[in-house]
């Protein structure tokens, strides 16, 4: 096994597809044959909502703005993100996205994983005013 891997997210699968119309997600974890390192690309178009959230049991995250703008929903509270911005976030707190007019693209970049995952998946409680 070679010490690197170069890989264009953009040519990796969308594997989000119909499930979340609007929304494509190409995960690299895989396909970089890293330890401990998983990095996935997710666009949304403009002004689409995530209707699902997650968090994780284990893993903490990172997630950068490569383009466009949106706000994340963090535990209940909606924060705005712009381009360049770089949001962590602890495994326990609950996450979902929605693009501004422009729509949104993050590169996210997670840490160890148990082999069986750990990502739990649920509703997004956006509040009636976001």
């Amino acid at each position: 096994m070679s010490g690197f891997t170069i890989l264009n997210l953009r040519e990796l699968e969308d594997v989000v597809g119909e499930r979340a119309p609007g929304i494509e997600g190409r995960f690299a974890r895989g396909k970089l044959a890293s330890r401990d390192l998983g990095v996935s690309l997710f666009s949304w178009g403009a002004n689409v909502r995530s209707p699902a959230a997650h968090k994780h049991r284990e893993q903490e995250e990172a997630y950068v703005v490569i383009a466009g703008s949106g706000r994340a929903l963090l535990d209940g509270e909606v924060h705005d993100l712009r381009r360049w911005d770089v949001l962590r976030v602890a495994p326990e707190v609950v996450r979902a996205f929605e693009a501004g007019p422009e729509g949104l693209e993050l590169i996210a970049i997670g840490g160890p994983r148990p082999a069986e995952g750990d990502g739990e998946m649920g509703p997004a409680d956006w509040p009636e005013a976001a």
